[in-house]
């Protein structure tokens, strides 16, 4: 394996350096010992690196440290067109936390088994060492099952893994030092199993045009997340433990995680037979019915030797204290968790799906209490609302921090990609280069918060990533471009270049109301975060600070996307998906036609005012999507786009006098 791994290392190393040169002789020296805890939570996995005039010397206490210490190599290597080279260093490292994750929804968007493997790829030059993948929910069942093999033929909709499929790509994870944890979802978000085995169910399904078809037209519907099993049945159980176990083969990783989150309590509530049942067993709700179903389900796993996970809303049911709690709807159950000694995840200010910018996820740490959840005025207008969650989300500024011993308790967090609004072409986009700031996070001393350096660092990083993993990046997003007419890509592209997608759940109620079509507009092609709008903000923040060097490159910028709508407007050609976001290619010219008359020093009072209402509007487009589950009532930008160089031009008219 570690041969294997040297000969990717290698392989990295001759693309980073571009060249079939013949180079200086650089060695390499490894010392590794054996480690029976290899691809367990308990793995070994630091090194020491020491490089000096051209002898690498790398010292691990197991495999996981060897795969580590290359990914550092490849980070510190430097290119120039004939060659590679090293600096002289000396690194000790290990990482903070030990579960460090990548959770991917496969059940609402199936993803191929290549394109997981190149997130697998990029999770081991990252140092992310589990790979979680969500199997089945309301939109979908993906693994072949051989004992109920209506979870293929009804629920998967077509689109599922077989079972070798599956082994073969745990190996290709344990290959690269990476865990596989799978996900089976009970007993809500069951709809896919129901449709398959509809006896089992709670409640009569939705009608079949509120079912789901596959993909996000799943929600379009609005019953099609609650459908749950009913857990008074033996026979409910009876399938859940037999699907376990032919998964459990599967799956070898000590750990499975069997979903527990957002049970509907009118689906037990509403069924007389069901609220007989918890009348004559005394439950006085449907959680405590919850717990008893959960506690069963932990009970049955350990006795097949896993270790249970479940969504936070484990902590309510009746189950010791080894049960992994997955922390997702607010900070505050990290304090939860650890007082209750169970290890913990943190997943809840790590979505992905919410396409917040990188610095957001960089400036969330596992221990703090108050990184995410609902606050202000948004839990103000969730409570007004009667909105069922707003206490469950609602952050708790009165807890204390962690203590020294609930620390212990956090295993580490995850990276997470629910798939409503991503399909397999967005996949690489929406999980990179963020994840590897979460990677950062969960690896790193918790005093390593440097933001400014670490956008410093990201554009290089995407680079690499997208050059050594996700070699299909640029060639999905050239795939999505040529859905459109070719006189039109240039200045769309230049467009899509400086915006980024509308934040938090707004993705989703848009794509609620058009379907599977949005995966086709603008906004699915856009990134979270646009590379060439910070490095304007940057130049512009610069010149408003006195350094006036900036202002031929900030110019340059300006006065392309100055021009860009007329190219625009005499090539969209009645496309809707273009029409649509006519007004951000509007407003795009316009911010960029201030930031050239601020550069100028030609601003007027009455100039500055028209300015002034403009970057008014813009502000209001972020604040439309600012909160993070409920909507603004603001209306919300053209297509989704927000436009990113707003802080650029706003730094630029604020360094201008206003001429009277």
């Amino acid at each position: 394996m570690l041969e294997r791994a040297s000969e990717r290392l290698l392989h990295s190393l001759r693309l980073s350096s571009r060249s079939d040169k013949k180079q200086t002789t650089c060695s390499l020296e490894i010392r590794s010992k054996d480690d029976p805890a290899y691809l367990a939570i308990g793995e070994r996995e630091n090194y020491q690196l020491t490089i000096h005039q051209g002898k690498i010397a790398l010292n691990a206490e197991g495999p996981s440290g060897v795969l580590h210490g290359f990914a550092t190599l490849v980070q510190l290597a430097g290119s120039t067109p004939d060659s590679v080279s090293f600096r002289d260093v000396t690194i000790s490292d290990a990482p903070r936390f030990r579960w460090r994750g990548l959770m991917i929804d496969v059940a609402r968007h199936f993803m191929s088994v290549l394109a997981l493997k190149r997130q697998i790829d990029a999770m081991e030059l990252t140092k992310l060492n589990v790979l979680h993948l969500h199997l089945s929910d309301g939109s979908a069942f993906r693994v072949e099952s051989q004992l109920f093999p209506r979870l293929q033929t009804v629920s998967s909709h077509g689109q599922y893994y077989t079972q070798d499929e599956i082994r073969d790509l745990v190996a290709y994870a344990a290959e690269r030092g990476t865990r596989v944890v799978p996900e089976f979802d009970v007993p809500g978000h069951a709809l896919a199993v129901l449709e398959a085995y509809p006896l089992l169910a709670a409640q009569p399904l939705p009608a079949a045009n509120a079912a789901c078809t596959g993909g996000s037209a799943c929600i379009a519907g609005s019953n099609a997340n609650n459908p749950a099993l009913d857990p008074t049945k033996p026979e409910t159980l009876d399938f859940v433990e037999k699907l376990f176990v032919e998964m459990m083969h599967l799956f070898p990783d000590a750990y499975f995680h069997a979903g527990g989150d957002e049970v509907v309590a009118s689906q037990w509530t509403g069924n007389p037979q069901i609220a007989s049942y918890m009348k004559a067993h005394n439950y006085p709700d449907a959680a405590a019915l919850q717990g008893e179903f959960t506690a069963k389900i932990q009970a049955f796993l350990a006795g097949q030797g896993k270790t249970m996970i479940g969504w936070d809303e484990v902590l309510s049911a009746p189950v010791p204290q080894s049960v992994v709690a997955d922390v997702w709807r607010s900070s505050k159950w990290i304090s939860a968790a650890t007082a209750k000694m169970h290890p913990t995840l943190v997943s809840s200010g790590y979505y992905l799906d919410l396409l917040r910018p990188t610095r957001e996820y960089y400036q969330i740490d596992p221990y703090n209490l108050m990184a995410s959840g609902l606050s202000g005025a948004e839990l103000e207008h969730a409570r007004q609302i009667h909105f069922r969650l707003a206490d469950a989300f609602a952050l708790d500024p009165s807890l204390p921090p962690l203590s020294a011993r609930q620390k212990q308790y956090v295993l580490g967090g995850e990276a997470v990609l629910w798939t409503e609004a991503v399909s397999e072409q967005m996949l690489n986009q929406r999980v990179w280069p963020r994840a590897a700031v979460i990677a950062e996070r969960l690896w790193s001393p918790e005093t390593v918060t440097d933001v400014a350096d670490m956008e410093r660092r990201l554009p290089h990083i995407a680079a690499q990533l997208n050059r050594l993993a996700l070699t299909t990046t640029q060639q999905d997003h050239e795939q999505m471009l040529s859905r459109y007419p070719t006189a039109s890509r240039h200045a769309l592209n230049t467009v899509l270049q400086v915006t980024s997608p509308v934040r938090n759940y707004t993705i989703n109620r848009m794509i609620k109301k058009a379907g599977e079509g949005l995966l086709t507009w603008p906004v699915a092609m856009a990134e979270p975060d646009s590379f060439p709008a910070m490095r304007f903000n940057q130049l512009a923040e610069a010149y408003a600070h006195g350094d006036h060097s900036t202002a031929p490159e900030l110019r340059r910028d300006l006065e392309q996307w100055s021009a860009n709508d007329g190219q625009f407007e005499k090539t969209i050609g009645g496309v809707a998906a273009l029409e649509m976001i006519r007004p951000v290619s509007q407003q795009l010219s316009a911010l960029a036609q201030a930031g050239l008359e601020a550069l100028d020093g030609t601003i007027d009072t009455a100039r500055r005012t028209q300015i002034e209402k403009l970057l008014a509007q813009q502000q209001e487009t972020f604040a439309a999507s600012s909160w993070q589950l409920l909507s603004p009532p603001l209306p919300q930008p053209a297509g989704g786009l927000l436009i990113d160089i707003v802080p650029g031009i706003r730094a630029l008219i604020d360094s201008v006098s206003t001429v009277h």
